[in-house]
């Protein structure tokens, strides 16, 4: 087994009602890498970041596992750089800085250790990073999954839509699916998107769940009820991480699985905004992961006779 991450290691600075940060380490492949690491021995990882990323940091991907091969650092230049503030319902923010540096030209290079991937997790990206990533692989993985944002479907729907077509699992909001499809509900919206070439589509919903769609069959899985949410931010990367990393680790790309691995990222993800940035993830245990994951049985858990 070979699962491969590509995205977005990179500087957050966040704002939320109940504190907030410096600069921390964020980042989509960051989050996605650690909620891989639950599930699989070694995440191999492909992203850019500046000299000015701390080699502590990098150590500390390592110790989880996360091959840093990958990772290349270009020196005399910056790290990708996000800040933003979130309201009082969480569900909304304002982006206050955004500094591509080092990702701007990102050219994403792939060692040719990672060419046995199998599994292969792409991270929020311009399509045509992700979609360089696809063809510079010599052999198919057996399973693509692409995560993107409103942002490339405002910008760049045309390219979006071709790399769309490559892979196998596509992840978005439900914000993000009726935009993409021109749809209100999200079952028409799926339908619509399931056409533009993945097999599977997952809809987040953040604190009320998420979707899983194929061609004839759907799942709805709960969100856990929190007491509070501290930062949501990189909760929708940890959920995918947790996804893939399930899917992984079993070796079973089924849609039955799919919906446990389903689970195992909305577990991870209950973990992730509890704590600043990867706060929470970096001290997670596998016992607390299993606890959680139970709780999100007993939570949809009945009998029932008709």
């Amino acid at each position: 087994m070979s699962l491969l991450v590509v995205g977005s290691v990179a500087f957050d600075a966040i704002e939320t009602p109940f504190g907030k940060t410096d600069k921390i380490i964020g980042g989509a492949a960051t989050y996605i890498s650690l909620a891989c690491s639950f599930f699989t021995k070694q995440v191999n990882l492909v992203s850019v970041v500046g000299e000015d990323f701390p080699t502590s940091d990098i150590s500390f991907l390592q110790s989880k596992g996360v091959d840093t091969a990958g990772l290349q650092i270009k020196k005399g230049e910056k790290s990708f750089f996000w800040s933003g503030k979130y309201h009082n319902d969480m569900n909304s923010r304002d982006t206050l800085v955004t500094e591509l540096n080092v990702l701007e030209k990102f050219d994403p290079i792939i060692p040719e250790k990672y060419q046995d991937c199998k599994f292969l997790m792409l991270g929020n990206l311009a399509p045509s990073v992700q979609r360089q990533v696809i063809e510079r692989l010599v052999k198919r993985p057996k399973i693509i999954v692409m995560d993107t944002m409103n942002f490339w479907m405002e910008i760049a729907m045309d390219d979006l839509i071709k790399t769309i077509s490559m892979v196998d699992v596509l992840t978005i909001n439900d914000e993000e699916a009726r935009l993409l499809s021109k749809e209100y509900s999200l079952k028409k919206a799926a339908k619509k998107i399931l056409k533009m070439g993945p097999k599977v589509l997952i809809i987040k919903k953040g604190e009320h769940g998420a979707l899983l769609f194929n061609e004839n069959e759907a799942f709805f899985a709960p969100a856990l009820p929190l007491e509070e949410v501290f930062d949501p931010t990189g909760a929708g990367d940890t959920f995918a991480g947790g996804f893939i990393g399930y899917l992984a680790k079993t070796e079973d790309i089924s849609f039955e699985n799919m919906k446990r691995a389903i689970i195992h990222g909305s577990a991870l993800a209950s973990f992730c905004v509890e704590k600043f940035g990867i706060e929470r993830l970096s001290t997670l245990t596998s016992h607390e992961l299993e606890d959680r994951i139970q709780d999100f049985i007993d939570l949809v858990q009945f009998e029932m006779s008709i």
